[in-house]
Parts: C-alpha cells; sequence; structure tokens
C-alpha cells in the first residue's frame, strides 16, 4: 500500500519569508527597518507607499539583486543561494521594459532561454505560448520601436513568464502608462495570476491599483523604509471595472490613504 503523502505545514507553504531583514548601507543610510513578512504560496501581495519608503530595496532583496544587512530571507524555507533545491524559480520584471531595440520580440523574449542552453526547438514552443498569454503572437516579429508603451511591458512581461516561474516580483511596470492602458494591463495580470498559479509581490504608489489588484496590501513609509500596515483585500476574483465603481473599492481606498497620512506624521503617527 502507497504511504499516505505528509501534510503540507504552514511554513511549506510559504514562498518568502523575510525575518527581521533590514538594509543599511556602507554610507550609514538606513534604507529599511527590520521587517518581517510572509508570502504564502499563491498569494498576490502588493508594497504600497512613497518614494523612498523601501519598496524597491524589499522587492530586490527578494529577488537577490541586493543583499540585507541583517536578518533572514527564505524563499520556500531556503535562503537564497539554495533556491535551486526547492525546485522552484523567481522572475523580475522592472519598471522600464529594457528591451534590445534591435531584437524583435520573439528575440527579445527567449533571451532568458538561449541562456539557459534550450534547444531552439524547446524556445521557439515556449516563447510561442507566453507570446499567446499576453496577446503579442501578431508582434512576434515586430521591433520595440514599432511597439506601444503597454505592448512593451507585455513584452517584459513574457520575458519574465518564459522560464515558468513560481515567484513573480514587479516593480511599479505599469506607472507610466496611461490610464486606460494601464487599467488594461491591471486586469490581465491579474489573468495571468489566476491561470499559472503564480506568486506575486508587486511594487506601486498608486493606492487604486494596490486595491484592484491585491489579495494583501503591505503599506511602507519612509524615512525610514518601514512596515507600518498588512491590509487584506476580502474581494472575489476575477475583478472587473464595477469593482473600481463600488463603496467597497472606495472603503479600502480611504483606509490605505489614512494609513499613507498617518505614516507621513511624526509624533501622532507612526513615529
Amino acid at each position: 500500500m502507497k504511504a499516505a503523502s505528509k501534510p503540507s505545514t504552514a511554513s511549506e507553504r510559504n514562498a518568502v519569508e523575510l525575518l527581521s531583514c533590514e538594509k543599511v548601507y556602507p554610507n550609514g543610510t538606513r534604507a529599511l527597518m527590520p521587517v518581517d513578512l510572509t508570502i504564502q504560496e499563491g498569494e498576490f501581495v502588493t508594497l504600497l507607499g512613497p518614494s523612498g519608503c523601501g519598496k524597491s530595496t524589499l522587492l530586490k532583496m527578494v529577488a537577490g539583486l541586493t543583499e540585507p544587512s541583517d536578518g533572514r530571507l527564505l524563499l520556500w524555507n531556503k535562503a537564497h543561494h539554495r533556491l535551486h533545491e526547492s525546485h522552484r524559480s523567481l522572475s523580475f520584471v522592472f519598471q522600464e521594459a529594457s528591451l534590445l531595440p534591435w531584437h524583435s520580440v520573439r528575440k527579445n523574449v527567449s533571451l532568458p532561454l538561449e541562456l539557459e542552453g534550450l534547444s531552439r526547438k524547446d524556445i521557439y514552443a515556449r516563447v510561442d505560448q507566453v507570446l499567446e498569454l499576453v496577446g503579442l503572437t501578431r508582434f512576434a516579429s515586430a521591433l520595440p520601436r514599432e511597439l506601444s508603451g503597454g505592448m512593451q511591458m507585455r513584452v517584459s512581461i513574457a520575458r519574465g513568464l518564459v522560464v515558468k516561474p513560481n515567484l513573480l516580483l514587479m516593480d511599479e511596470p505599469f506607472g507610466a502608462l496611461d490610464e486606460i492602458t494601464r487599467f488594461k494591463l491591471d486586469g490581465d495580470l491579474l489573468d495571468l495570476w489566476q491561470k499559472n498559479g503564480l506568486s506575486v509581490l508587486f511594487v506601486t504608489h498608486s493606492i487604486h491599483e494596490a486595491v484592484f489588484l491585491s489579495e494583501r496590501i503591505i503599506v511602507m513609509a519612509a524615512r525610514p523604509g518601514r512596515v507600518v500596515a498588512d491590509i487584506r483585500i476580502d474581494e472575489p476574483f476575477p475583478r472587473h471595472s464595477e469593482f473600481r465603481m463600488s463603496t467597497r473599492f472606495s472603503e479600502y481606498a480611504m483606509q490605505l490613504h489614512e494609513h499613507l497620512v498617518a505614516a507621513a506624521s511624526t509624533e501622532d503617527g507612526y513615529e
């Protein structure tokens, strides 16, 4: 008889754990006070706060692009250098699309797979799959200059998805786009998150974007960077434009606004 599988514990379901992680630069600047934060597998969590509050620093620590000055950071219960042992991976989508202008959409998306040494056949199959996911199949041969800003960001997202990550890190990817394009990409991102079973850690300045996208919102304040609130958005998915117009949406937005205002004050706030 086959032995029953061992039930997973709460810690085994954690994609990201920050345990008193902080960041102090060599010149003495404290970019981030000690942070304790857990993100479970499959969660969509957003970091919200003003410039200088440590959102991007925290995201880069999770990505392994910078190390905490103190504390521990675990991905699926492993230190960063042992991530391969968990048989999981992550991708980072930056603020700018950062596409190579002389390469086609297909070539830009395929670059991570070429670095992995995959065969041309496997690369083409996987690239075709993600281009279909982001709605760019017809533009596979186009150059970046022939695309709108929103389409360029779709290429950047496709490049992040092509390696089949379990964790997607996104640093204000839609911040420079017009509102209509941003709304469309927000909805597309939620579809991709659900269809692919991703864990997502998303950075934004926008209260309204945070409310629309997130299951949880981590509110951060600056001087020095720190977490001041962890707000759950208890609304069903999929979410549509009607949610943006609802009373509940406005209530969440007001709650987050109040946290940010309090965090910006001194003795009567979070200081």
